[in-house]
């Protein structure tokens, strides 16, 4: 608690809580234009954060810009049944609904007030596990950290998209950049194919921008003629006593859903979302009104949304494990600042880690402030022409990475990333695993020889140490449980065929 309240004493100055307001700010109106995440816009701002040489500050602004963007993607959810981020997703089918039948702003009330209950509840548990986990993660050893981010990466390849195959694909894309330039044992250059530039490696705000900022933009512009421009209508009623007393609950059992599954490796709120939304479906009494509205289906899937947020901060303080895309790009900004996430960060940067953890606090009453008498402000920027905001970014970033560098080699790598972004959205090639190889491959790689150094080149180092082996088998059953349930189906209707 004193380490908290030290935190509270760094974040109530006024030049913080500039950081945090611009933040969450930011975070909200990017998270209500469809196809515009927090990923993105933190991959925008990575170049220019970079300049601010305060990374307390820096972070703060990072982590409103996530909190902020998951609950944006509930607004164009509501209002133009177009998520702002996948999470989003199991919103827009009972938002739209409520929306279409004029009741747009209760839908909108219980979002934001369940953002502000998971969000305030999750960090609070953050606030507790954060550093035992830190203190347990000591103990690691490196072919603990290999297994780790091999755990990670597989898991996170295998349970986004729906085929493992285009996973890996995109996975060993990622690893592919993040083995560019010399190799740090031997001295020798890898894939630089002659090109001087990329001797030090291919610069991760370049893959960054690249992937998200570039690659995103040209497949939302490729297909602004499929995204729906109607908005709802805005109804005056808000939240009635009977929504409320429908509300609560969800936005509990949403929480409890949502913080656990943002800290496993398979990371991310798409998965817990879906699930508060199906546990509140089965729970209901008034199945009726499902899939025409039902406010249990909002809040729910909400609360999810947003404690999730606070689960996947808990491996990335403290393992340096990113268990989502924006994580990943998070997991950058502590790199720039030559901060490493993980078990030392408590002990090195321990002001700033509980500044940062503090800071949610404040943000989280920040976007209740902000979200519910503004709702108006975000329908107007629903209406900007989406070929003015798209071509603005595409400037934005390429003006963010020259900035960077200074060199026009990178510039023409973060475009030739972001045309191959581009396609494999459309071919549905995930891309959160390119991020997770380029970030997590190079550190894989020092951990792998760092173990085999230390066990005179025996690979049995990785069987006898219990801990290594328990999340090395984690990873196989990571790859081996989405097949799960397609097997036994087959195996039943083998079954049935014999009978």
């Amino acid at each position: 608690m004193s380490d908290l309240l030290g935190g509270f004493a760094d974040v109530l100055t006024v030049q913080n809580l500039l950081y945090a307001a611009i933040g969450v700010t930011i975070g909200t109106l990017v998270g209500v234009l469809p196809g515009i995440g927090p990923a993105l816009t933190i991959a925008l701002l990575l170049p220019v954060a970079l300049k601010l040489d305060d990374p307390t500050g820096t972070l703060i602004m990072f982590a409103g810009i996530y909190a902020g963007g998951m609950y944006g993607g509930s607004t164009t959810s509501i209002l133009l049944n177009t998520p702002g981020e996948s999470a989003s997703v199991a919103t827009s089918i009972e938002g739209y609904q409520m929306a279409l039948r004029g009741r747009a702003r209760a839908a909108l009330a219980t979002a934001a007030i369940g953002s502000f209950v998971a969000g305030t509840l999750s960090t609070i548990l953050l606030t507790f596990v954060a550093n035992p986990m830190a203190k347990l993660a000591v103990t690691f050893r490196a072919s603990d950290y290999f297994a780790l981010s091999v755990l990670a990466m597989v898991a996170v390849t295998a349970l986004v998209g729906s085929s493992l195959i285009r996973g890996l694909m995109s996975l060993t894309f990622g690893l592919f950049l993040g083995l560019i330039g010399i190799d740090s044992l031997t001295g020798q250059a890898r894939f630089t194919f002659g090109v001087p530039s990329l001797l030090d490696g291919v610069d991760i705000v370049v893959v960054i921008v690249g992937l998200f900022a570039i690659g995103e933009t040209l497949y939302i512009a490729s297909r602004l003629r499929e995204l729906p421009s109607q908005v709802a209508p805005l109804s005056k009623q808000g939240m009635t006593r009977d929504d409320w007393r429908r509300s609560w609950k969800p936005w509990l059992r949403g929480t409890a859903l949502g913080f656990p599954f943002g800290a496993l490796p398979s990371g991310g709120a798409e998965l817990p979302t879906f699930l508060s939304y199906l546990n509140e479906k089965r729970l209901s009494k008034r199945k009726e009104e499902w899939g025409k509205g039902a406010i249990e289906g909002v809040a729910g899937p909400e609360a999810a949304n947003n404690a999730s947020f606070s689960g996947v901060l808990v491996p990335l303080l403290t393992l340096g494990i990113p268990t989502s895309a924006t994580a990943a790009v998070m997991l950058a900004a502590f790199n720039y600042f030559d901060l490493s996430p993980g078990p030392q960060l408590f002990e090195k940067s321990s002001a700033l880690v509980w500044a940062l953890i503090a800071s949610l606090f404040i943000g989280n009453i920040m976007l209740l402030t902000l979200n519910l008498p503004m709702i108006r402000v975000w329908v107007k920027v629903l209406q900007i022409p989406r070929p003015v905001l798209y071509s603005g970014i595409l400037v934005f970033a390429t003006l963010g990475v020259y900035a960077v560098s200074g060199n026009i080699i990178d510039v023409l790598i973060a475009y030739a990333i972001g045309i191959i972004a581009m396609f494999m959205r459309h071919l549905e090639f995930p891309v959160a695993p390119v991020i997770l190889g380029v970030i997590l491959g190079p550190m894989m790689e020092t951990q792998f020889r760092r173990a085999m150094l230390l066990a005179d080149n025996d690979l049995s180092v990785f069987v006898t140490r219990p801990l290594t082996l328990t999340l090395l088998l984690l990873a196989v059953a990571a790859i081996g449980l989405p097949h799960l349930p397609k097997l036994f189906k087959r195996n039943r209707l083998a079954l049935g065929e014999d009978d």
